[in-house]
């Protein structure tokens, strides 16, 4: 079983086989090593070093992290590839934007399916009515409850822009 060049959320588990996202990503270090695909390396390394990192911070350095708290370390490094892309697309620096962007990629392979637009507006529209939300002043407990049972799937600027487009209605 080689390494999967494009693979989605967490459809490249094999259901068989309970491989937690750590160790998949582990096993998926050793393929790129052994692939010599250099982008798919340094991503993993940064992830592997992002989770020993993390676990220090748990005060549990030798252990693992799990899936959830895997799901954390990857959206906290998506996010910064994400300022990181903004940044040098604004200081004209599309080389380093670009490199960016391919290890953003990357790290969304790790992440399960985002949400398509229309399934984020059936969801805020279930969740406002749930909390009988009203008005822009709900909108803090409307995007807590979505960020809370969509982790991963859904983008925080994204869901601020949608819901306060739904509350102003």
């Amino acid at each position: 079983m080689g390494c999967p060049a494009v693979s989605t959320s967490f459809s490249h588990f094999h259901p068989a086989i309970a491989m937690s996202l750590f160790e998949q990503i582990e096993k998926e270090y050793i393929h790129a090593y052994k692939a010599r695909n250099a982008v798919r390396l340094t991503v993993l390394r940064m992830l592997k070093t992002a989770v020993k990192n993390r676990l220090v911070d748990l005060r549990r350095p030798g252990g693992s992290l799990s899936d959830e708290e895997m799901l954390d370390v990857i959206i906290k490094e998506g996010k910064q590839r994400q300022d990181s892309i903004e940044q040098y697309r604004a200081a004209n620096r599309a080389d380093l934007a670009d490199k960016e962007a391919a290890e953003l990629e990357i790290l969304q392979e790790y992440l399960p399916k985002a949400l398509s637009p229309e399934e984020l507006a059936a969801v805020i529209e279930t969740t406002a009515a749930e909390l009988q939300a009203a008005g822009p002043k709900d909108m803090g407990r409307v995007i807590s409850a979505i960020m809370g049972s969509y982790k991963g799937r859904v983008d925080g600027k994204a869901l601020s822009e949608a819901v306060k487009q739904h509350l102003a209605q």
